[in-house]
């Protein structure tokens, strides 16, 4: 493994995430040991580590490094929870949750994206995740609730459906708002129709398939 490679893992860690107030032990350990190099395109691998969005192809991207370390201290995961990823992407952050403990299901859209991200999930040895093709939005039926839910694309507000995915107790991660403004929030289930959001870091990321913005028709 080339030193370069470590420095700019290194850097990432000490000097992205955790100077924006990511300092849970757990998570920046799991950040310098799961290797994000391997869950980008292949094109990308030398931007791993940088502070960007990368391109995972069907408009989707990965988020920034410091953005994922603000999501997994936010979701506080607790070794056995059940998790449900919503876009799984790259796998990446679906690996991340795993690390930490977290027994996940990811659905992603794109069969192709589903695919990638399975196969690079079961080389690592992230045994405890399923990646699933599915529509969240349309006939993707949950089954039963979890104790965590990540949503890892926007909407204008975070759509119901998702809501009840959710146990008493339980923790939302999702984007929500309008470009270039977005906000990123940790939405805590009080109880029933209980709620307490926390307010994350501000951000702009793809739509979520199926809640795209309506065109604005002028007259």
């Amino acid at each position: 493994m080339s030193l370069n490679l470590e420095q700019a893992r290194f850097n990432m860690v000490e000097q992205q995430v955790r100077t924006w107030e990511v300092l849970d032990p757990r998570v920046l350990e799991v950040l310098r040991s799961v290797p994000r190099e391997d869950f980008v395109p292949a094109r990308y691998r030398k931007l791993a580590f940088a502070d960007l969005r990368i391109p995972l192809g069907h408009g989707q991207v990965m988020m920034k490094p410091l953005e994922e370390g603000r999501m997994l201290q936010a979701l506080a995961l607790e070794t056995g929870q059940r998790v449900l990823e919503i876009g799984a992407g790259s796998g990446f952050t679906a690996a991340c949750m795993s690390a930490l403990g977290g027994e996940v299901v990811t659905i992603e859209f794109h069969k192709e994206l589903a695919e990638s991200a399975t196969a690079r999930l079961q080389r690592l040895g992230f045994d405890n995740v399923e990646c699933r093709v599915g529509d969240a939005l349309g006939d993707f039926d949950a089954g039963d609730a979890f104790d965590l839910v990540v949503v890892t694309a926007s909407a204008e507000t975070v759509p119901d459906r998702f809501l009840k995915w959710l146990q008493p107790g339980g923790r939302l991660f999702g984007i929500r708002g309008n470009s270039p403004a977005m906000e990123a929030v940790c939405l805590h289930k009080l109880g029933h129709d209980r709620w307490r959001a926390e307010s994350l870091f501000e951000t702009d990321l793809p739509r979520l398939i199926g809640a795209e913005d309506r065109p604005q028709f002028q007259f």
